[in-house]
């Protein structure tokens, strides 16, 4: 099993969650956070400098069976991407063991 960690732009929320409904990846976790990334400048708005060294983001905590990495990380690097700095980054690390509370049931059937 994997758990597949994913920092994305806010605005490509949608775009990903879509995507990976679409390949059957319909459970997983995120949460709004703030980072600093290699941006540099600040944005100019009416008069005003904002600065953009605190970028929010979505992050997203995923574990799937290990036949659908592939498919769930090219699922969002499909719908995440803008080919701008920025677009976020993907964290892949092994899953040893997954128990359903409910149940006790353990291993890769836990996650269907």
């Amino acid at each position: 099993m994997k758990k597949i960690e994913a920092i994305i732009r806010k605005s490509k929320f949608s775009d990903v969650k879509n995507e990976l409904h679409d390949i059957g990846v319909n459970f997983f976790s995120y949460w709004d956070v703030t980072g600093l990334g290699n941006e540099k400048e600040g944005h100019v708005y009416r008069g005003i400098s904002y600065s953009t060294s605190d970028i929010q983001r979505r992050y997203l905590s995923i574990v799937v069976n290990d036949d659908f990495e592939t498919a769930t990380i090219q699922a969002i690097l499909k719908a995440a991407a803008t080919g701008e700095v920025g677009d976020g980054k993907i964290f892949v690390s092994t899953i040893e063991e997954v128990y359903r509370i409910r149940t006790g049931e353990k291993g890769e059937s836990t996650l269907k």
